[in-house]
């Protein structure tokens, strides 16, 4: 097969491509302040942990669920003021993506487009928790992904 060929056939591939959300929803959520309510009555100079994980499972067909989870871990010096999970998901039809097309979605488009629904539950939580709000920072989702490539295969080359 010729590069154009390949390339042709790559480019129709690429233009044969489907992505539809088909939901959004909460997966599960936590919320714990050990130490209320006496954190209450410390001056508020909040030191803020954030853990962030994705993965993914392809269900039935083109079918694939997203899992986006963030942890928040917050303290008051030594003390945890309140500690927020949420597990944001999606179910995502995608379909007539290359390997890497499909990897680079799953790994980063989807979990850009979950980020702001988890972001807002977990300020959400912190809220009602009797808490500051906590507005947390845009992740580069695609940043992430770039790295997380660059470790694999650094990992497979060593």
């Amino acid at each position: 097969m010729s590069e154009q060929t390949a390339n042709g056939a790559a480019a129709a591939e690429e233009q044969n491509a489907q992505f539809s959300l088909q939901r959004i929803y909460v997966r599960d959520s936590s919320f714990e302040a050990p130490k209320s309510p006496q954190i209450f009555r410390e001056e508020w100079k909040p030191q803020v942990g954030l853990d962030l994980n994705t993965r993914h499972t392809q269900l039935e067909g083109d079918f694939h669920e997203v899992v986006l989870k963030l942890s928040v871990e917050v303290k008051v010096g030594d003390d945890v003021a309140f500690i927020a999970e949420v597990e944001q998901a999606g179910i995502f039809l995608i379909s007539g993506l290359d390997q890497g097309s499909m990897a680079h979605t799953l790994g980063a488009f989807c979990p850009n487009i979950l980020f702001p629904y988890a972001r807002e539950n977990i300020d959400n939580l912190v809220v009602k928790g009797s808490f500051p709000a906590l507005m947390l920072q845009p992740v580069n989702f695609d940043a992430l992904f770039a790295q997380e490539m660059a470790r694999q295969q650094q990992a497979g080359n060593a």
